[in-house]
C-alpha cells in the first residue's frame, strides 16, 4: 500500500520537472542548495521518503519497491507523466528501481553517493534494531559524522548541528524500516535495463558508498556518465553544492531537446512505427511487453522511430529500401522478414524488393541475398493466401 508523500515545490510549474529524493535519515531540506539554484530553470519537487520529514511512517519492514511505489503514486497525484529524477543514497536506490521498472516515468536519472547493493545486510538490520530499541537520537551524531568531511565539520559546526537535528526528527520506525529496505536491496541485475540518460556522481571521501560503488553503477548502465568530486563525504550535494548543481543542470539540458519532452518523442515514435510496420504488428509488440522488455520497447520507439525514422532527410519509402538492403547485408533474418512483410502490406511493388536484393548480392554477398529472396517469396505467398482467404 502506497503512502501519500510530503513534498515541496519551487520554480515554474511549466518548466521541466525535477524530483529530488534524499538520503536515509534526511528530510527534503537536505536539498536546499539545489532547490534554490535549480528552481530558476526547472519545476523542482523535493520529497520526503515514507517515515521521513512530513511523510507518514507506516509499520515496517519496507522494501525499495515500496518506496518507489510511493513516488509513482505521487507523480500520478501531481499529474506528471515523467520527471528528471535525482537521488542520493537511499534516494539513489529508489531512483535506480524506478528507472528500471517504470522507464516511461524517468526522463533522466542522476544518482549520487549510493549503491546498487548495500551489502552486507546484517549491519543494516543491527542498526534497525538499535533505533527501534534506543531511538533515532542514539545514532544521530554518528550518522551525520559520515555525511561531511572532518574539515567541513570543523569549519561549520552550525551546519553539522542542523543536520543532526534533521536526523533526530526522523521517525524511529521510518528510519528502521528503511534500513531493512536497504538490507534487502540488490539492484545489480536491473542496471542493464535502465535506458534513461544517467549521470553518476561519487564523492572521494564518502565512506558508506565509495567511488567504487558508484563506478559499478556507471559500468552497469549503458552510456552512463561518471564524475568523482573531492572533497566530499556522503552528503556531497551540500559539500559540493555548486559543482553538483551544475552537473545536474548540464545533464538535464543535454538529454532533453528544447521544447521536446521524452513523452512527446515517444508519441511521435509510436505514430511513425505504426505507419511503417502496421497497427497489427505494433499492437502485438505492445501487448506482449513485460516489465522486463518494456525498457527496450520504450528505447526503440524513441530512438529508431521517434528520432531516425522521423527525420526529414529521407522519405519513408527510401528508408524502407535502405533498411531492407542493410538487413540483407548483415543477415538479420528476423528483422528482414518483418520489414519485407511490412513493406508489402504497405503496397510496395515486389519488383523493388527484387532490385534491392540483386543490388545487395553484388555488394554484400550472394548467400544473404539468396536468403532474402526466399523470405520475400514466402511473404508474397502468405500475402496472396491471406488475400484469397478474405474474398
Amino acid at each position: 500500500m502506497t503512502v501519500d508523500l510530503h513534498y515541496a515545490t519551487s520554480g515554474d510549474p511549466a518548466a521541466p520537472p525535477v524530483l529530488l529524493l534524499g538520503s536515509l535519515g534526511s528530510d527534503l531540506h537536505m536539498w536546499d542548495p539545489q532547490i534554490s539554484a535549480l528552481g530558476a530553470r526547472a519545476h523542482v519537487i523535493a520529497v520526503d521518503h515514507r517515515g521521513h520529514g512530513g511523510s507518514p511512517a507506516p509499520a515496517g519492514p519496507y522494501t525499495v519497491a515500496d518506496l518507489g511505489g510511493d513516488v509513482i503514486a505521487l507523480l500520478d497525484r501531481l499529474e506528471l507523466d515523467s520527471v528528471h529524477l535525482v537521488g542520493l543514497s537511499l534516494g539513489g536506490a529508489v531512483g535506480q528501481w524506478l528507472a528500471a521498472h517504470h522507464p516511461l516515468r524517468v526522463r533522466t536519472l542522476t544518482v549520487m553517493c549510493t549503491s546498487a547493493q548495500f551489502a552486507p545486510a546484517q549491519p543494516w538490520l543491527d542498526r534497525a534494531a538499535a533505533v527501534r530499541g534506543e531511538g533515532i537520537a542514539s545514532i544521530a551524531d554518528s550518522v551525520v559524522g559520515r555525511w561531511f568531511t572532518p574539515e567541513l565539520a570543523q569549519r561549520d559546526p552550525k551546519l553539522v548541528a542542523r543536520h543532526v537535528a534533521m536526523v533526530r526528527g526522523t521517525s524511529d520506525e521510518g528510519y528502521a524500516a528503511c534500513c531493512e529496505a536497504l538490507a534487502a536491496w540488490d539492484g545489480r541485475a536491473d542496471l542493464a535495463r535502465i535506458v534513461a540518460p544517467t549521470l553518476v556522481i561519487a564523492a572521494e571521501q564518502d565512506g558508506p558508498t565509495p567511488p567504487s560503488a558508484l563506478q559499478a553503477i556507471a559500468d552497469g548502465i549503458a552510456g552512463a556518465e561518471m564524475h568523482v568530486l573531492s572533497p566530499g563525504a556522503h552528503l556531497a550535494n551540500v559539500e559540493q553544492a555548486g559543482a553538483i548543481t551544475r552537473l545536474i543542470e548540464r545533464h538535464i539540458a543535454a538529454a532533453t531537446p528544447v521544447g521536446v519532452s521524452r513523452r512527446a518523442v515517444h508519441d511521435v515514435g509510436m505514430t511513425v512505427r505504426r505507419s511503417v510496420l502496421g497497427d497489427a504488428h505494433v499492437d502485438r509488440a505492445v501487448a506482449g511487453a513485460t516489465a522486463f522488455t518494456e525498457p527496450f520497447q520504450d528505447f526503440i520507439t524513441r530512438t529508431a522511430w521517434g528520432d531516425i525514422w522521423a527525420r526529414d532527410g529521407l522519405d519513408h519509402p527510401t528508408r524502407r529500401l535502405l533498411t531492407l538492403a542493410i538487413l540483407t547485408a548483415v543477415g538479420n533474418e528476423h528483422e528482414l522478414d518483418m520489414h519485407i512483410r511490412a513493406a508489402l502490406r504497405a503496397g510496395m511493388d515486389p519488383q523493388l524488393l527484387v532490385e534491392v536484393f540483386l543490388h545487395t548480392a553484388v555488394y554484400a554477398g550472394v548467400p544473404n541475398s539468396n536468403r532474402a529472396f526466399a523470405l520475400g517469396k514466402q511473404a508474397l505467398a502468405d500475402l496472396a493466401g491471406a488475400t484469397e482467404g478474405s474474398t
